[in-house]
C-alpha cells in the first residue's frame, strides 16, 4: 500500500513541477529543457519505488 502512495506522490509532485516550470518567466528552450529534467527525475523516482532500480 505505500508503494501505490509513494507512486500517487511522485505523479502529484511531478504534475505541480511542470505547472512551476511553465509559470517561470524564462525562454522557450529553458523551459523545455527544466520539463525534461522534471520528467527524468520522475521517471527514475518511479521506477526505484517500484524496485527496479
Amino acid at each position: 500500500m505505500s508503494a501505490a502512495i509513494n507512486i500517487l506522490v511522485t505523479i502529484l509532485f511531478v504534475i505541480v513541477l511542470l505547472y512551476l516550470v511553465q509559470k517561470l518567466p524564462i525562454d522557450s528552450t529553458m523551459k523545455q529543457m527544466a520539463q525534461i529534467v522534471v520528467l527524468i527525475v520522475g521517471a527514475v523516482s518511479l521506477l526505484s519505488s517500484l524496485g527496479v532500480f
